[in-house]
């Protein structure tokens, strides 16, 4: 930061001089050098923690608003809260008289000496403007002195709760679930991030951005790795999956909470363009952080983005500058910029992160308040133990899975993690329903599968007495026993069948060969199944031979 000789030197000797009038020294007659001189010797010996306490109140927190930013701040933010400092030449000064009657309460601190400006030297390229004061008078004002300074100009953020609503969301909670079904997934076969909904039948949430967030989550996590074919899961994973719920939960929102995953460039409504900006989603997360409530009392979304707009709007841009970003709001195709803006950035963005990630990850309930667009949350009960950062309760209690005589699995909700990755492994994934058991059906291919992955019937037979905790039915045992020896003795599989009244018609259709291709086997003197998806074209080509099929 520069001391007082090196700001008072950027003032124009008029300016000097002005400032000379507050502190009865007359600077007339006096050099540039002389002024600065004088006014940093006298400047120095003024007490600021006790000078501010006569200041006007707007002036007072326009000073406060530099000393709580560490003794800096960008011009933008400044001005929006605090006006702006007209920008004089010598002949301009001397004719309107600023100091007497200055526009805004950071002029007036400007021409008291209180208030300077100069540009970012380590930043050159971006070419942020701030605000800032001396070392001399920002050194003054230790965590206690600022605080009794604050004290009289500054009241208490407060979000108030609101009763609770009537049609509650509760958080499913099941990033759990489904990142163990993305791991199972890809241990069967490579997974890409550009094909990722292929999965989306396997899990309990099928939102393609939390899947995008849980991709992510996954290699920060380092629990997938690369291979030609796309990611599979790392020797980390099963480390991962033995943990307990709560642990496991923990992990992900920690990992989430300094992710590269940016919930801007994923926020409805507006399209982020170009390469040229930066954009740190870790800053908009911290803030919202900050200023979440620490209770399970229910709150208006828009009561806790209207106060982070208040008191701390450029959470996620430091140097306050609204106009470097390209952001198109899809509606009307046009560029979003400058302050005015902000609800359609921010406040979007702040919204989104209710309604994706916080609410993915478990750590929010949502809920309709009276009107259309009042959404109304609440934090879970995990979500206050993890940001009060209490222990992780390490005594919950996992279900062993179910083996039926039908060959069907049921895995529990609560059952081990690793028990459904390896359930994954040996049997087939129906689709998931919330709130019922996972179902998984051993098949011929199941079983195939696994044993392709090194994993023989009788290693599959012990996992599954292990993991139920009981003797397996006679029945699924013996099926399993039985493909060992035999391999695939029977198959279902859905054909066409094409009947006809006369052998001869059936004898007709495999001489010729327009229509022999289409069939693809004989169920009997009168039945032939047809090739899956060709009957329309079966029925074409029989036709031009003079034969109607039904």
């Amino acid at each position: 930061m520069y001391d007082l000789i090196q700001a008072l030197s950027d003032h124009d000797l008029p300016t000097l001089r002005i400032i000379g009038e507050w502190y009865e020294l007359d600077l007339t007659g006096l050099q540039k050098p002389a002024c600065v001189k004088a006014l940093s010797e006298s400047l120095s010996q003024i007490d600021m923690p006790e000078e501010i306490t006569y200041l006007p109140p707007e002036e007072s927190a326009a000073f406060m608003a530099v000393i709580e930013a560490g003794g800096r701040v960008p011009v933008g933010a400044f001005e929006r809260n605090h006006g702006t400092v007209r920008q004089m030449g010598p002949g301009r000064i001397e004719r309107e008289e600023p100091w007497l009657d200055p526009v805004s309460p950071a002029e007036a601190l400007w021409y008291r000496g209180f208030l300077y400006r100069a540009f970012d030297d380590d930043d050159e390229s971006s070419f942020n403007e701030f605000y800032y004061l001396p070392n001399e008078l920002h050194g003054q004002f230790s965590i206690g002195a600022i605080s009794a300074a604050v004290e009289h100009i500054e009241s208490e953020i407060l979000l108030n709760p609101i009763p609770a609503p009537e049609a509650i969301e509760p958080s499913p909670n099941n990033v759990v679930d489904d990142l163990t079904a993305l791991f199972a997934a890809a241990q069967l076969e490579p997974i890409v991030e550009d094909n990722l909904s292929r999965i989306g039948h396997l899990l309990l949430n099928r939102d393609l951005d939390r899947l995008s967030l849980l991709y992510t989550l996954s290699w920060e996590m380092k629990l997938l790795r690369p291979t030609n074919q796309g990611a599979k899961p790392t020797r980390g994973v099963v480390a991962w999956l033995r943990q307990n719920r709560e642990r496991q939960w923990r992990e992900l929102v920690d990992h989430w909470r300094r992710s590269s995953w940016s919930e801007l460039y994923h926020t409805p409504g507006i399209e982020c363009e170009g390469g040229s900006w930066e954009h740190d989603p870790l800053l908009a997360r911290t803030t919202l952080f900050d200023f979440l409530p620490r209770d399970q009392m229910w709150y208006r979304l828009a009561d806790l983005v209207n106060i982070i707009k208040e008191n701390q709007p450029d959470f996620q841009r430091p140097g306050g500058n609204y106009d470097t970003w390209y952001i198109r709001d899809k509606s009307n195709n046009e560029y979003l910029a400058g302050f005015r803006s902000w609800d359609f950035v921010e406040g979007r963005q702040l919204s989104y992160t209710f309604h994706g990630p916080l609410t993915w990850l478990g750590l929010v309930d949502l809920a309709q308040g009276g009107m259309a667009d009042d959404l109304c949350f609440r934090l879970t009960p995990e979500a206050i133990a993890w940001l009060k950062n209490e222990p992780v309760n390490e005594e919950s209690i996992s279900m062993p899975i179910v083996v039926r005589d039908d060959a069907t699995l049921l895995v529990p909700a609560n059952a081990l993690s690793y028990h459904r990755f390896q359930v994954a492994r040996i049997a087939e994934a129906e689709t998931p329903v919330p709130g019922k058991p996972f179902v998984y059906r051993l098949t011929p291919s199941s079983l195939e599968q696994s044993q392709k992955q090194g994993i023989e019937p009788q290693r599959v037979l012990r996992f599954l007495e292990e993991a139920s905790g009981r003797p397996l039915p006679a029945s699924t045992k013996r099926a399993i026993e039985r493909w060992a020896e035999n391999g695939t003795e029977a198959r279902l599989e859905n054909v066409v069948i094409l009947r006809v009244r006369d052998r001869e018609i059936l004898d007709k259709l495999r001489a010729n060969p327009k229509t022999q291709p289409f069939i693809a086997e004989t169920l009997g003197d009168l039945a032939v199944a047809i090739r899956e998806g060709e009957q329309d074209r079966l029925r074409s080509v029989a036709a031009q031979l003079g034969l109607l099929l039904e």
